[in-house]
């Protein structure tokens, strides 16, 4: 049995992950969960976990300019925290250290009608200080990996299901309560929760290092992820096209529409890796969406 340490309580990753090992394989992990809040974490001694899974941290919720105090939390909480972390799990003699980075270490989404495709060869260019937070912390923790010390990073898209944060609700709202909605050509990379978990196990069981691009195996069209949302709800969307310029010209207004309508996705090769993903994007949908 492998035992696995969770360092952030509360988060929707660290909870979901915890539930999904706890429901699926009882037998062959037991899981632990430490606060990273008020700093008692660094009495606690790591020895005798296999991996660290660290998902504390701070999520980019702000539109607009960042105050210069939010800015240095995001590197306090995003970067140190984690090199912190990562340097005493290998002090405690920890086996694997997992991180979880983001997408938005590539940047924003393309404009409207533009095609943003990320490769393995693509470099980074985060366009904030929370995407630039990340890399940061993947810069310090990457030279800590040697053979008796695993270093995982992933970077994976927008991560959704049921009680996720961020655009997803947004558009689950949207999907419930309009009867049309305008049609965008677009392709986004997706990952589903229990898509995740299953894919960290796996970076767990098989005592992975390195860079990891994990996705859905389909890309998404927003158009038709509303409508898709709205017919888990026994309702209907009509999907209009032609609003495509007038979105344009509210992209140069608000960034949350190039978010939601612009286009990025990985290269469906990168993220190639055992059998991942076991939840489809309709099923994922029909999940996300239940009652129950």
């Amino acid at each position: 049995m492998k035992k696995i340490l969770i360092t952030g309580v509360n988060s929707y990753i660290g909870t979901s992950f915890e539930k999904y090992i706890k429901e699926n394989y009882p037998e062959w992990y037991e899981i632990d969960t430490v606060d990273m809040i008020d700093g008692s974490w660094r009495e606690k001694s790591f020895s005798g976990y296999d991996s660290v899974f660290h998902v504390a941290g701070i999520a980019h919720s702000d539109s607009g300019k960042i105050s210069a105090e939010k800015e240095k939390l995001y590197y306090s909480v995003n970067t140190d925290l984690t090199i912190e972390t990562a340097k005493k799990a290998k002090t405690d003699g920890v086996k694997q250290f997992i991180f979880m980075s983001s997408a938005i270490v590539y940047g924003d989404s393309a404009p409207i009608g533009k095609d943003k495709l990320i490769t393995k060869d693509t470099p980074v260019s985060p366009t904030n200080c929370y995407g630039d937070s990340k890399v940061q912390a993947e810069n310090g923790i990457r030279p800590l990996n040697d053979e008796n010390f695993k270093v995982v990073i992933l970077r994976p898209p927008m991560i959704y299901g049921k009680g996720s944060k961020g655009n997803y609700p947004l558009l689950s709202k949207i999907a419930q309560k309009t009867p049309i909605f305008p049609y965008v050509k677009n392709q986004r990379s997706m990952l589903y929760i229990e898509n995740l978990c299953e894919f960290v196990r796996l970076m767990i069981e098989n005592e992975e290092s390195g860079t990891f691009w994990p996705q859905n195996e389909e890309y998404s069209n927003t158009s038709e992820l509303v409508k898709m949302i709205a017919e888990a709800h026994g309702k209907r969307v009509w999907l209009v096209k032609g609003f495509g310029w007038a979105l344009k010209l509210l992209s140069h207004v608000t960034p949350v529409v190039n978010k939601a309508f612009g286009s990025l996705r990985y290269e469906r090769e990168m993220s190639r890796y055992d059998e991942f993903n076991l939840i489809s994007l309709r099923k994922s949908i029909e999940k996300t969406e239940s009652q129950f």
